[in-house]
Formats: C-alpha cells, structure tokens, sequence
C-alpha cells in the first residue's frame, strides 16, 4: 500500500511506524514542511494511563522514548502563601523536540521516507497514493483545502495564555495563581483584583514548561496586547515574558522565562463534522483539539494513530478502515473535548473560584474536569482526600454539621432558613401527565411518597400550573382551585407524617409550550381539539407546527402574577416546605428572560434588566406572599445553548437579582428554550453552571443533569460546585436511591423508615459508580 503522511508531528509519523511493523512493503513517505529539529513549544506530557494505552504499540520506540521521560505523582496547588499537594496521579513528560526526533528515527530506520523542507500537495497525493494521513496540526491546509466536506468549527476560548518555559527548579505539576491589582491611573486608585495562573511541569532534568493564563478581561487590563505586531517568525513577545517573569518572580527565584515563538494567543477549539474525505484522513490537532489542561494534543496524536492503524489492519479496505475509525474512534475525542471544556472554562473564569477557602479551590482545581473524582481522588491518595474531607465537616454551620468528621458530604445536612434537609439528595421535578383538570391523584401521591419514603432529603413535584391556560398538557397538575389544594396537602401529609423529606412545589406557566399532547402521544404536538389560547413574551411558536402565541400584555402580566400568588397561598395552605418558581426552559417567565424568544420593544425587552422585569415582579411578589420561615427556590436555564441567547454570564447576574428578591436557592438547568439550542450533553454537564453562580454569586444552588452515582455528588458537594443533587432519572429505576447509598456506603447517618428497618442490612451491592465506568467513553 502507498500511504503519504502529511506533517511530521506525532501523529503522521508514529502511523508511519505502526503501518511499517504491520508491513515492511507498505511504501510511506511523511512530508513535513520545516527543516528538521524545527519545532515551537517545549515539553509534552502524559498520564500513567495514556503511557499504558501506547506501550504495546510499539515497543522500540515507546522504550526510547520513555528512556527520556521525566516523571512524578505529585501535584502542587500554590496560591497566597499556601501549597496543597496531592499525590499518586502519575506523569510523564519528555522535550518535544526529542520526542520528534526519537520518532522520526524510528521511521526512517523502519524504512519510512522522511522529507522535511517538503511542501505536500494533497490534491496531487489523492490521486497518487491509497491513503493520504494529514497530521498537518492546528494550522491544518487540508482541513482548510476540504472545508466543504469536513465542516470544521473553531471556536476560540475567552482567556488569553503565552507558552514559556523556565530553568527554575520544578519536580512536580504545579498550577501557582497570582493576584494583579488594578489602578486607576488618573487617580491611583485600586480598581479591582484578576487572577492570573501558571501550569507547570518539568519535561527534563533542567526545564519546566511554564503555561501562563488569564481571563480575557485580565489581559486587557493589564495592557498586554499590541506588542508582537511587528515580530518575525520564530521570535517570542518580550514584553510579555518579562511582564510574566515579573509577576511569577519569587517562584521562578528571579529567574527570566525562557521563550520559543512565545505569544499570546487563545485556545482554539477545533472540531469536524467529519475526519474523513475519499481517502483522506484527518489525525490529532488538524481534526479536534482539547485543552492542555486536560491532556496534550500529542496524547490524542499518539492515541488516532493507533487507532487507525488498527483498523487498518482489521478492515479489508482502506474505505471500510477509515469508516470504523472514524466512528469507533470519534465518541472518545468527544469526551474527552467535553472535560476539556469544563476544565478550560475553570480556568477562564477562576475569578468566580479563588474566594472561597483554599481547601475547596484546590479541591474544585483537582476534579475540575470531572473526570477526577472523589473516590478517585481517594484511590490516589487517600491521605489528602481525608484531610480535606475533615476540613469539609469542620468548615459546616451548627445546622449543617455531620455526626462524625469522615460522614461522606452527601449525608451531611443542609438548612435554609428554619427548614432543615436530612442529606444533600434531592428528587427533580419530574412531569407525570397523569392529572385530570390539574388533579394531582394517586399516581402522584405514590410516586412522590415513594420517593420520599426512599430517602431523599427533598422531593420536589412537578410544575404545577397556575391556571388552565398555564398547562403544557391536559395531563399537568394544577394548583389554581381549592380541589387541588387539599388534593396536595394529603400528598404533604403523608411526607411529613412518615418520613424525614421535605416537600417542593414547582409552580410556572407554560407560555409558548402550551396547548399540547401528552409526550407519549406525541412530543409538543398541538392537541387535536380543545386548544387554548397561548401567551408569550413574544409571538413566537416554539415549533413551525406550534400554535402562535400572542405578545403578553401589560394587564395579562398583572393577571398572571395574581395567579401566581393565588398559588403560592395555596401551597402554604397544603403545607409545602419549599416553593420554587420555574423560571426555565422556555416556560413563559422563561420566554422573558431569553433574548432569542424576548423580541419586544417596549421596556421588558432588550437589555437583561428589562427582559427580567416582569419574572422579578413575579418572583419578589411571590417571596411575599410565601412564609418568611420557607425558604424560596427559583429554577433557571443558565444558557440557551444558542449563540447570542441567554448566557452563562446572565445568568449570573439574574442569580444576582433573584437574592435580591429574597430568592434562597437557585435550581440551575440549562437549555430547552428553543428547538435551536446545542447542549453539550455529558455526565454533569450543567454542574458548571452551578458552580458559577454558587460562587460569584454568593447563594446555594442546586445541580441536575446527568447526576447518576454517590461519587459525582460528593465531588460536586464537596468542590463548592452545589449545596444539593437533584436526581432524576435514576430516581425514576430506584426510588430508594438514598437508602441504597446508605448501604453501599455501609453508613448509619440516613434516617430510615421504622416500618423498614429490618431492610438496613439485608441488601448489600456493589457500589460501582457511572462515574467510573468507560469514563473515556462518557
């Protein structure tokens, strides 16, 4: 087979390898346009897993490489004076330009043909060869060249980093964080403070490379831009690398950086549609990137190349192999994209992070993709994971303390205002469809006293409607009547009186979802007959095939806020312990708030503060209406998942007003607003999202999405990411969760119903959590 490779980084070249052991007759040639030894950046890094993933591929090469490996198991968290270490994590870095060169050596004594100073045309190699490898890098011109059929998308992350290196003495990952002040310098005043972090790592006996980042707005500030206009290829931003030394002085012992086409630039995230033109394929950084954060680019180089040349070995044709690859290899990259992204923005925005104690941001650092846990964390090193554990419990309020210091997070307490939670699991609102005329009816009693009875501190019901006209089904329960009143308040009784959970109401109003069939009839079908009338903040159909609701009036908006205090005396009366006004997912407060379904011109649309005015109106007159001894909870979408739609960074600030309203909590979703909307879906995709608000904002939250095992929720509790788990789905297969987890956990803390008691020990599984299950694949 003739095969040409199309760049010599990582990726090309260790294919070219890999394809030569298979066959010595296969004839390769890798094109690679610098000269040889030419190469920007300094050291590259890999886990102990990702070093267990490639050794066998191929031994020679994977020795001589790790001949030159530097390696350690500790991590270093610097930040105001104080270092927190964790140990047992397992790296292993080696000079970049080393690594190229052990490579390429390899190849040619293999038999590859290696041109460097060779410009490759991949139009002419199509037609020339089998199989055309373009490993071409982040500046890919075969990606640029098949744009039409791979789609690429790139997106540039919103903080600013420069790639140094230094010869200060660093034996471990360090991550340092320096607080900038800011002055006005008209006035010398101070203006304000920015983190700024360093990511280090030793990649030889004499160098580290030393990663410098901030925020956009950081960056700004500091007037760092505008002075790398006028360099020359090759040359690094001495401004820059003085302005870092400076800032990083007393742990670089004075020390300059040392630049290698040092500039500041910003992450690209790339990602294609597809990999794969005729017999042309796409390899590491010219298909996907993710953050270094997270893993090097060379990992995933390393890992594509094994990946297709086992299919290339398995598959009869070169079609068929770049078809498996591609599919095969595709839900790995993804994956691994997404914790990127998480652990990108974690770094982007570490000024919502660094005020709370260094205890839990050096625990929020660790785990920040979320691929790091708890029990991990536990696995690695036990000894950090119980100090920071009985620094947990010390840091708690009376009324949130846990019997004993090694309690796992999610038995301890939690209180807001005189209501109490036995743990930190909460039951999600979950839409039934099986009221008549807003009923609530026995299915409703047995599914939220069940869940009840199994444990979870909070069960929370469906959204329950403030009028007929506020229904998204004829199968959504209402609280509008005096029926319905006492309907809920025997399902309250019933929680109250044999069990320790507290009870929520949802209440909202469909707005544009309205007037439509149950889910299983047909999901935001319109109904066949029996439509009502629908309202919105804007006359926008949710669907092409939705009814068009018409623009909310001011004296509707009056009349919709009477409902909703109608309501919230009712749910006092049926004795709920908390009330939460659903101001999410499309739903009409939600409608407001999203500028992609707020098109309105009067003063409720346009600027944030205008598109919140009338759901603020609403949730104010609800605070007062609703005992001062319950406290109130507001559920939000934290972003459309839409370009130009509701952000994360609105949310933060409508979290902002909401306390101000006399809101408690903040329940954070995300999305759901408009069928245009792309959710990054994952395993605690919206815990980010959480995390944000909890933190900038100052108020507890709640986190749901993709919740599923005891280890994600004592990561998230931990981390400071949120104060309570709602569960869902795995509520819905088990509604005993919480005693379940009492008894994997093999912990007395849970209250348990006396009626099942004799229960507490006879069923013992093992805890095997999603969170660790193919988490590549998650």
């Amino acid at each position: 087979m003739k095969i040409a490779c199309i760049g010599g980084g990582p990726a090309s070249v260790f294919f070219s390898i890999l394809m030569k052991r298979q066959d010595p007759g296969h004839d390769i040639t890798v094109y690679e346009r610098n000269r040889r030894g030419d190469t920007f950046g300094f050291g590259v890094v890999f886990s102990d897993e990702t070093l267990a993933n490639i050794a066998e591929s191929d031994p020679e090469a994977i020795a001589a490489i790790e001949s030159e490996f530097r390696h350690w198991g500790a991590m270093d968290v610097r930040y105001r004076g104080r270092t927190i270490s964790s140990d047992g994590h397992g790296f292993a870095a080696i000079s970049r330009v080393h690594l190229l060169e052990i490579l390429a050596c390899r190849a040619t004594e293999l038999g590859v043909c290696v041109q460097f100073e060779t410009e490759a045309d991949v139009d002419a190699l199509g037609d020339d060869v089998d199989l055309v490898v373009a490993g071409d890098g982040v500046n890919s011109g075969t990606r640029d060249r098949y744009a039409a059929q791979l789609r690429p998308k790139i997106n540039h992350g919103s903080a600013k980093y420069i790639w140094t290196a230094t010869d200060a003495p660093f034996d471990r990952f360090t991550f340092i964080f320096e607080d900038t002040v800011f002055e006005d310098t008209g006035h010398g005043q101070d203006i304000g403070h920015s983190a700024v972090q360093a990511h280090i790592y030793p990649y030889n006996d004499t160098r580290s490379t030393f990663i410098v980042e901030m925020a956009e707005a950081t960056w700004h500030r500091a007037q760092l831009g505008g002075h790398d206009t006028e360099l020359a290829p090759g040359e690094s931003d001495q401004h820059a690398l003085e302005w870092c030394s400076r800032l990083f002085a007393h742990h670089l012992g004075g020390r300059p950086l040392i630049g290698n086409n040092s500039r500041w630039i910003s992450f690209p995230r790339i990602s294609c549609a597809s990999w794969v033109v005729n017999n042309v394929v796409l390899l590491g950084d010219a298909a996907h990137t993710a953050h270094y954060s997270v893993g090097s680019g060379t990992k995933m180089a390393l890992e594509d190349a094994i990946a297709l040349a086992d299919t290339m070995a398995a598959a009869g044709d070169v079609s068929t192999a770049l078809k498996n690859f591609e599919a095969e290899r595709r839900p790995q990259i993804e994956s691994l994209q997404r914790a990127a992204a998480t652990s990108e923005d974690w770094f982007a925005h570490v000024d919502h992070h660094r005020q709370r104690p260094f205890e839990q941001f050096a625990f929020s650092l660790f785990t920040r993709s979320q691929r790091v846990t708890y029990d991990n964390l536990r696995e690695r090193d036990a000894g950090y994971l119980d100090g920071t554990l009985r620094w947990f419990a010390s840091q708690q309020p009376p009324s949130a303390r846990p019997p004993t210091p090694d309690t796992p997070p999610i038995f301890y307490p939690f209180a807001l205002r005189d209501v109490t939670f036995a743990n930190r699991i909460g039951v999600s609102p979950m839409a039934q469809y099986s009221a008549v005329d807003g009923m609530p009816n026995d299915w409703h009693k047995v599914h939220l006293g069940s869940r009840a009875v199994g444990g979870a501190a909070l069960v929370m019901t469906e959204m329950a409607c403030t009028s007929p006209e506020a229904r998204i089904t004829p199968g959504c329960t209402g609280i509008w009547n005096t029926q319905q009143t006492e309907a809920w308040a025997g399902i309250t009784e019933f929680v109250h009186t044999f069990t320790e959970a507290k009870i929520g109401l949802q209440i909202g109003h469909a707005g544009r979802k309205g007037s439509t069939k149950v889910p299983w009839e047909g999901e935001d079908l319109p109904l066949d007959s029996g439509n009502w009338p629908l309202m919105s903040a804007s006359p926008l159909p949710y669907r092409a095939i939705s009814q068009t609701p018409t623009e909310m009036s001011y004296k509707q908006m009056d009349a919709v806020l009477d409902d909703f205090v109608a309501a919230t005396h009712r749910a006092a009366d049926a004795d709920f312990d908390l009330l939460e006004v659903h101001a999410a997912h499309g739903y009409l407060l939600s409608s407001f708030l999203s500028p992609v379904t707020n098109r309105r011109s009067d003063d409720h649309g346009g600027t944030l503060k205008n598109r919140a005015l009338f759901p603020l109106r609403v949730i104010e007159a609800v605070r007062e209406a609703w005992p001062y001894s319950k406290p109130l909870s507001v559920r939000i979408s934290a972003t459309d998942w839409i370009e130009d739609g509701f952000s994360s960074s609105e949310a933060i600030e409508l979290s902002h007003m909401s306390k101000d309203c006399g809101v408690d909590i903040i329940d954070v979703s995300t999305g759901q607003v408009d069928p245009d909307g792309e959710p990054a879906y994952g395993r605690l995709y919206q815990t980010p999202f959480a995390e944000a608000i909890r933190n900038a904002v100052g108020i507890p939250t709640m986190a749901v999405g993709a919740i599923s095992s005891i280890d994600d929720v004592n990561t998230v509790l931990m981390a400071g990411r949120a104060d309570i788990c709602l569960i869902a789905r795995g509520h819905l297969v088990d509604p005993y969760w919480t005693l379940n987890s009492a008894i994997d956990l093999g912990r007395s803390e849970q209250p348990w119903p006396i009626q099942y008691w004799p229960g507490r020990t006879s069923r013992r599984r093992e805890q095997v959590p999603d969170a660790l299950i193919d988490r590549d694949l998650r």
